[in-house]
């Protein structure tokens, strides 16, 4: 891929901020590709929403007949293996809508300036390999619990069962090109996202 279009992979703990990173490259120019919008939209197709129905009975499914998002987180943090399924329904429709956008900006590097991807299983699915650098936002697991029961209701006991299902944050901490602190105030992220960001565009990656 051409160095003028760095590909940057987010990184880090559920509740770190990484979507607000994301945003924070989004305002700098960068193609933002967030996972979870993507979810939304992959959500919402008829053929997934009857085959979710199909699975696991019509109770995943809203009175107006849309997934009902947290029945089927319910469903896949106690199961492992119908997490695995649900995964190999909606991972490929989303990396196949992806591919088009990074295809586009490798051939042309003035669609923008870099492409973001922000995904929480960006090292579960494979999707590092497309990255020319990795950014680790790193937080605290206290504050990203404070942070995850205010945004999320969920418990501490929660939030660790569901990191347990991803790679180890050391693991992703140790693969990174760029770690940002996001420890203080929404001004001092916002300069040292746009120090790296700097620094991956001079550098290509």
């Amino acid at each position: 891929m051409s160095a003028k279009t760095p590909i940057i992979g987010l990184a880090g703990g559920i509740g770190s901020g990484k979507s607000l990173v994301a945003r924070m490259m989004g305002h700098l120019g960068a193609c933002v590709l967030d996972a979870d919008q993507a979810a939304h939209a992959v959500l919402a197709d008829p053929d997934v929403i009857a085959t979710l129905s199909d699975w696991w009975g019509p109770e995943v499914l809203r009175p107006g007949g849309q997934v009902d998002r947290q029945q089927v987180g319910r469903i896949v943090f106690e199961d492992p293996e119908q997490r695995r399924r649900l995964e190999a329904l909606i991972h490929p429709r989303i990396l196949g809508e992806w591919a088009e956008t990074l295809q586009r900006c490798r051939i042309d590097p003035s669609v923008a300036p870099a492409v973001v991807i922000d995904a929480p299983l960006l090292f579960e699915c494979g999707l590092e390999a497309e990255c020319d650098a990795i950014v680790f936002v790193d937080v605290p697991q206290d504050v990203r619990a404070r942070r995850v029961m205010a945004d999320r209701g969920w418990s501490i006991e929660e939030l660790q069962g569901r990191e347990k299902m991803q790679k180890s944050l050391d693991i992703k901490r140790s693969k990174a090109d760029h770690i940002v602190e996001n420890n203080s105030s929404v001004s001092d992220l916002r300069q040292k996202v746009a120090d790296i960001f700097s620094a991956i565009i001079s550098s290509g990656s």
